[in-house]
Order: C-alpha cells, then structure tokens, then sequence
C-alpha cells in the first residue's frame, strides 16, 4: 500500500478575482479574498497538496516582470502576492495580472501536476504624502481700482506630487504677512477686505503659502503685488490743450502723449475726428502769402488772364464802388450784398474774352441762399455764358450761338456752394466739355437743355460781376450776396490740374506721420482742406499708436501767427451697447508764434556815384545799381551748450522769394522834359513782373527770386538830356516781400554829374561849381576830362565839398601869398641896386610863378607849361596893392602873352 501510486484526479481551484492593496514604498500586496487554493484530492500526499502559484501578464502586460505568488502552505494551498521591488503611486497606482494555482501532481517529482484556472488581480498602490505643494508663480500681480470691494482681484494656484486625491490635493490658503486688507479662501483667490485708497497706499506686497490635505506646506511661498489705481474716468488722458507750434519746424505731433481709457469696457470700433479750424485765416486756411496773380505765376499757370475784380485804380474805376473788407493775406476781397453791390467789365477788357474755349477762376464765400447770378458774359460773337448759383446747385448756362433758342445748361448739386466758406472754383470751358474743380478736386456735371424763354443779351460786349444782364438797371433778389476774390478769365487753353490743385493748396493742415506704422484695421481719412482728419479702428493699443502720429505742418517759412482751435470728437462702439462708453469733445488751439523777422539786406552800391555829365546824356545812360547784391538772412538767439554769452544772434541765409522793389527820387520829382528813369522791359516782361513808372518813383511787383530783382534792378538806368545843368541827385532803393509784411533797408544812393571848367565860363560859376565836383590839385588829370573815373567805381564825390573847397580856397591863398611875397622881394632889390622906378607902375618878375590853367575843351593838357613859361615874361596887370585889392581881384584876371592875345583864367 505503501508503494502504491495515488492518482491526481482533481484540479485546483482558486477565486475568479482578487483585489488587492500595497502601501508605497512596500511589496506586500494584501489580497481580498485572501489567496487560498483547494484540491479535492486532500488529504492525500501529493494530489492534494498546492505545490506553488504562477502569475502571467495581464491588460499592463508587466504582472509577471513586477510580481510573484509563494505558497505559505502547502497542504492548506495559502499563498502570498508580493512585488519583487517597492512601487511608487507617482509611477503607477493600478496594476492588474492574473495568477494560477498548481498541485504536486502524484509524486514527489510532481508528475501528473495539474492547474487551476486563471484568476484575475487588481492591486492598487496606496499613496504616501512625500510631496508638499509648490506655487506655479512665485510672483502674482494685479491692480485694482480704488473705492470698491472686488470678490476677487488675483488667484493664487499651488500644486502637489503626490497621486493620491487625499494628499495630492491643496486643502486650503493662508497669507503670512499681517495686517493686509485682503484674505483668500481654499481656491487660492485673493479679494480686498476694504475700499482701498490709491493716496494713502498705492501697492501692497505680502505673501501666500498653501497646504495639502496631509498637512505638509508647501516649499516656497509665494509674493502678491497689488497696485491700487485711481478711479477709473473713461476717456482721453494726456490732453494737452495748447500746442505751440514754431514756424519753420515742419510737422509737429499734435497729441504725442494721449491715449484713450475705456475702463476694460470691451469695445469693438473707435472713431475719432480731429478738426482744425482756419476759416479765420485769409480763404480757409494759410497759403501763399502773395496776390493771386502772384500765385498763379508761382504755381506755374498759363499767362494771359484777365482781372475781372481788379484792385480800385483810374485804368481799372469799374470796381471802386465796391466795398472791400480787410484779409490776413494778399488778396483783395469785394463784398456784395445782393442788391445794388454789381461791377460792370468795360467793353476794351470784355472782347479780348471771347471764344469758347476759357478758364474761369474766383474765391467764393456765399452769404445768402436765393439765386445768385455770380457772372454774366455775352461778346461781340454773339456767343454768352452765366455762372449762378442756387440753394446747393452751381449752374452755368452756355450759349453757342445767341441765335439758339436753347442754351446748354451745366449743372453740379455742391455742398461748398452752400456752407458759408471760402472755396476756390476753377470752371474749365472746351464746349461742348465743361470741368469743374472745386477745391481742386474734380466734378462732371449733369447736361439739361432748358426750353424755356430766356432773354438774349444785346449784340455787343457786356460782362456783369453779381448780376445778370436782365436785372442790373432794377435790382432784385438774383444779384449775388456774398464775397468775391481773384475773379479771372483766361481765353485760350484750358488750366492744367496740377495748377489748379497748386492755386488752392493749404500750406497748412493736418497730417498722419508715418503711413507704415498704421496698424492692422486701422483707416485714417483727411479732407482735401487738410482740416478735417478721421481716424477709425478696433483695437485700443493701435489706436491710441494712431492718435499720437497725428501731425500740423506749415511750410511757409513765414507762417501766419495767431490761434487755431482744435477739437476732438470720438465715438465708440461696444460689444454690450447699454453700458458704452459716451466721452465728451475736447476742446485746445494751436498756437503759432510769431516767425523770426528776415533781414532783406541791400548792398554793393556806395552812397555816392560820380560820371562826367555826357555819360548820363547817352541814349542809355548811366547804371544806378550796377553791382546790386541782395541777401536776405534769417536773425534767432542761439540755443546751443557752447554759447556762452546769453542773448547771442546768428544769421542764416535763406531762400526767399521778393515781391516788389521800388525806386524813388528824393527831393522833387523827375522833370520828364529832362530826365527819366529806364528799365529792361524785356527782362521785367520774359519774368512776368509789373511795372509802374512815373515821374515818382519805378515800382516793380510780383513774387519772384532774389536773382531775378537783382537782374532787374541792375538793369534801372538814369538818363539826363542834352544840355540839363544839374549837378547832384538822390535816390533811395527799397524792396519787400510777404506783400511788404518784411521790407529792406533803404539804400540812398547820391548820384553827381562831373562837368569841365570851360562849360562854367565866369569865374564865380567856377567857383560855385568847384563846391560840387573839385578834387585837389594831385587829381588835375582827372577833372580834365583825359583820365575818367573807373565806370563800375564811385568818383570823388561833392558830399565831401568842404574839404574840397577848403582846400581849394587855400591853394588859391597860398599862391596869393607867394605872389605878394615875389613882388616885395623884387621891390626891395631894385632898390638896393638903385635902379629907376616908375611912378605908379609896378614891374613884377614872375618867371618863378607857375599858373596852372585848365583848358579842358581845347585839349591842352599839363604838357603845355613850357610855352606858359615863355609868356611870363610879358607885363601882367595887378592890383595896386595886395592888401587894398578884393579877393577876386587878388586872383590873376588877365595875361597879356607875345602874341599881344588875353587869356582868362
């Protein structure tokens, strides 16, 4: 029996599913069921016995590498899972595998062993609180406005390791600083315990730590840092209601440090308008500060217009009715005031108009709202025109033929006709086209034929200003009421619109810095005026970008000062439009100063000009500012770290354009019988420059460079006439520009006629002249005519005539003196020789006394005072006695020579 085998008949058996439970960092796995496995063949040895377990992969496929099953006892079939290292819940907190139970078989070899069946483990692996929390920010800020209480201003997170809920989670807050308005709750967020006073503490700084559900706090705290900010006002902040502006400084920024608040209203389009107000400056705005005339040469126009509104003169009396009102620039402003206010265009200025092809151009500003007939033409070729206006409508009428029964009638519906301000019209006639530039900016009109009954004008040439032909002889509503500048007509070819925009161009206006830096969805839109900018976008911080690149720019050197208001109008729109935001206008001016005075400096001609009489009798006559030079400077205090002394100036010459010079004789007028002034007409022509020359004075205007006056003016000449004994003359040269805004010194000029001593034929005319033109007795060559002065120098001149005559007159006593002293000297040795003498004759031995004698128109020069030498030894007639004779008679008055002839001297 012993030896007998037992047979194994039966399986194993274990339970389908076990869940078990290990503690981290441990390897024994506590099973629920607690493994057991049973055998039906106990208590038989062997068959009934569990020899072990073996564990296979499970879902993880890691079961058999990390655990294993042992058999605690064998005939009992108690086993033991446990893990062949210690687990960590961070790594892995579920593992599943399965396990098999085997019995000993039917020997102690194990042969015939059989198996159970599978049954499944599910271990999970208790956490251990090892970690401790750690802040995701170590610094947290915010700001907050003052005056109310927030439930929350910042959130504070912490974050633990660990991978249980129970000790991974952060239980609750706590703020270690004391005595800080603020608390915070289990979720980390940090409210305000009071309203807070931005004046009396603007940021609060104090720290954070935080807990876990084990209690472990967390390693490093953390720091809050809360600004306060005053209340929050929604609108622009950095308004600067001044602005000054410097001539000459370019673009300027208008608003370089404004932004806009909106107090975290979320907005989804801004718009904002700034306007610049000019209407107080000349026709809107400030342009060229010269006359309309001046302008259009300026802007290059086509020459050939006709000044139908011309200033009040007698060449041009059809204007002197009406009343002018004052402007800040050049331009000479007619006010009509719709009922007897009319200009009539005389007939000689109204036929050089005809055609049909033309360029009319005028200022207007409207001042009433019926129909108002603006001008009305018709010609000696029956054909006729009429410019009106109505409400918002311009209409021209247009008569090919007066004979038509049907006139052409343009018409353009215009807000500018009807706002009450200046705007330049240019109408471009090239019938059948017709183009209308309003502002510069182009307008095509609508063509209607009118078949009503219009009366024909009459058959000669007739041009009305502020009415129509029908109503000029009985006033009524349809005369035009309002102001009038620069009306001209150009017959010929049209005006080129570069022209036209130059002609109403503001030198003025607002302006976007840089186009480039607009940032995305931004628009920005700027009246052809310049005055009106519009800035539009959806985003905040490009916006408020935007608004700070907004400019003024003046390129006139010489900017018109004084204030121009500015405003600024924004609307917005929100994503919520019951609560958006409504900000008022702003209101500032900008201020442009005065600009530094220029310095027109005329030089290169001396105070005085002198040229021998026949120069100026020529046909041409004499220069009088041959080597003019004219600078124009601009004067400033120097602001450098170099200059010491405070109050410093420094000039800098400047391109400057001159609009007028004049030429003026001083004392009386020019005698037009004996002397006239002459200017190049071809230079003053071919510049386009007009002149006015009378007997007054030469007046030459227009805008134009230095270089060319200085052409012109050197080109004045001074003519006297044949046989006009003058003597001296004065002029005085002074020049302007900006429409004599800025004038020049006045340069004097003192012009002296040098004539020969045979042309002043009695003594006391040779001394009278010998006031004006005697030099000393070293320039004798010169006075007599052989050496003439240098033509491009001045001449001694008789503003130095005391010192001439003085030194004349003592010349003359000197040699009366020496002739006294010859004749004593013979007296007084013909005595001491006892030689005879005649009773009451006196014989006198000149042979040492020179006469010099000026003998000019003959030619004779000094070469001829060996034959005077000769001639002395003849008898002279002399006074008896030096001290009883006169001053003339102690002059030389007759030479009698060989030849028995008398001489005057």
């Amino acid at each position: 029996v012993k030896n007998r085998t037992v047979a194994n008949k039966h399986k194993p058996w274990i339970e389908t599913e076990y869940q078990g439970i290990v503690m981290e960092n441990d390897n024994t796995v506590l099973l629920n069921p607690p493994l057991f496995a049973l055998d039906k063949d106990a208590p038989l040895h062997y068959a009934g016995e569990i020899c072990g377990f073996r564990v296979h992969n499970g879902p993880s496929g890691s079961g058999s590498v990390q655990f294993e099953a042992v058999v605690l006892d064998r005939s009992t079939g108690e086993g033991l899972v446990r893990s062949k290292e210690p687990l960590d819940c961070e790594n892995q907190r579920e593992h599943s595998f399965t396990i098999q139970a085997y019995d000993c078989g039917e020997g102690p070899d194990g042969v015939n062993s059989k198996k159970s069946h599978k049954a499944t483990v599910h271990v999970r692996v208790n956490d251990v609180n090892e970690f401790s929390p750690v802040f995701v920010e170590r610094r947290y800020e915010a700001s907050v406005p003052e005056g109310r209480l927030f439930d929350r201003i910042v959130r504070v997170e912490a974050l633990d390791a660990d991978c249980s809920p129970q000790y991974s989670q952060i239980c609750f807050y706590d703020i270690i600083t004391p005595n800080v308005p603020f608390a915070i709750d289990n979720d980390g967020n940090i409210k305000n315990t009071e309203p807070l006073d931005s004046k009396r503490q603007r940021v609060f700084t104090f720290w954070v730590t935080a807990f876990d559900c084990g209690k472990n706090r967390a390693q490093a705290d953390a720091q809050v840092v809360i600004t306060v900010k005053p209340s929050c006002k929604p609108g622009w902040i950095g308004w600067t209601k001044r602005v000054e502006y410097t001539p000459g400084s370019g673009s300027i920024p208008l608003f370089p440090s404004l932004h806009l608040e909106t107090c975290e209203e979320t907005v989804w389009n801004i718009q904002a308008t700034v306007e610049l107000q000019t209407g107080h400056i000349g026709k809107g705005c400030d342009r060229d500060s010269y006359s309309d005339r001046s302008v259009r040469r300026l802007c290059g126009a086509v020459r050939g217009e006709v000044d139908l509104l011309p200033p009040p003169s007698p060449a041009a009396n059809w204007t002197s009715a009406l009343p002018t009102l004052p402007s800040s620039d050049s331009s000479l402003v007619f006010s009509f005031n719709g009922s007897n206010h009319v200009a009539v265009v005389p007939d000689s200025v109204v036929s050089a108009l005809s055609g049909d092809h033309f360029t009319l151009q005028l200022w207007m500003r409207r001042g009433g709202a019926n129909i108002h007939y603006l001008l009305c033409c018709t010609d000696d070729s029956f054909s006729h025109y009429s410019l009106s206006v109505h409400g918002c409508r311009l209409s021209l009428f247009y008569w090919p033929d007066v004979s038509a029964a049907r006139p052409v009638k343009f018409l353009w519906k215009l807000e500018q006709v009807c706002d009450s301000e200046w705007h330049h019209l240019s109408l471009s006639v090239q019938f059948p086209s017709v183009t209308l530039y309003v502002d510069g900016v182009t307008f095509d009109p609508a063509l209607i034929h009118d078949n009503g009954a219009i009366p024909n004008p009459a058959p000669r040439q007739r041009m009305f200003i502020g009415a129509s032909w029908g109503n000029v002889t009985s006033p009524s509503p349809c005369c035009y009421h309002g102001l009038l500048s620069g009306v001209t007509v150009r017959p010929g070819s049209v005006e080129p619109h570069s022209v036209v925009e130059c002609l109403y161009a503001c030198r003025e206006g607002l302006d976007f810095g840089d186009l480039e830096t607009l940032g995305s969805g931004m628009k920005v839109h700027v009246n052809p005026s310049q005055s009106v900018l519009v800035l539009e976008g959806d985003d905040i911080e490009s916006f408020n970008r935007a608004v700070q690149q907004v400019t003024y720019r003046n390129s006139l050197r010489f900017a018109t000062p004084g204030v121009r208001p500015l405003k600024l109008t924004t609307s917005l729109r929100c994503f919520n439009e019951e609560s958006c935001l409504s900000l008022k206008q702003l209101e500032g001016y900008l201020v442009v100063l005065q600009p530094d005075a220029p310095q027109i400096s005329l030089s290169g001609v001396g105070p005085h000009l002198a040229r021998p009489a026949p120069e100026f009798e020529g046909p041409r006559g004499v220069p009088l500012f041959p080597e003019l030079r004219i600078v124009c400077s601009l004067t400033h205090a120097v602001n450098t770290a170099a200059q010491v002394m405070e109050g410093a100036l420094m000039s800098d010459a400047v391109a400057h354009t001159l609009d007028g010079c004049e030429v003026q004789p001083l004392g009386e007028e020019l005698n037009p019988e004996r002397e006239e002034l002459l200017v190049d007409m071809d230079v003053v022509r071919e510049r386009g420059l007009e002149i006015i020359n009378t007997t007054a004075y030469i007046a030459i205007t227009g805008a134009e460079s230095i270089s060319v006056y200085e052409d012109v003016l050197r080109s004045v000449h001074y003519r006297l006439a044949k046989g006009s004994a003058r003597f001296e003359r004065r002029f005085r040269l002074s020049c302007s520009e900006m429409n004599g805004r800025y004038t020049s010194n006045e340069l004097t000029l003192e012009v002296n006629f040098l004539h020969s001593l045979d042309s002043l034929y009695q003594p006391s005319h040779l001394l009278a002249s010998q006031q004006q033109f005697l030099h000393p007795s070293h320039h004798a060559g010169e006075l007599s005519g052989h050496t003439l002065p240098n033509p491009h120098r001045n001449s001694v001149v008789p503003g130095a005539a005391t010192v001439i005559i003085m030194v004349c007159v003592g010349f003359l006593v000197v040699m009366v003196i020496l002739g006294v002293f010859r004749i004593r000297s013979i007296h007084r040795r013909i005595e001491g020789a006892g030689g005879e003498a005649k009773e009451g004759t006196s014989q006198w031995d000149d042979s040492a006394l020179t006469i010099i004698s000026y003998e000019s128109r003959m030619g004779i020069s000094a070469d001829t005072e060996g034959e005077g030498e000769e001639e002395e030894e003849e008898e002279e007639e002399v006074a008896e006695s030096p001290e009883d004779a006169s001053d003339d008679q102690r002059i030389i008055i007759k030479k009698e020579g060989r030849d028995g002839n008398a001489r005057r001297y």
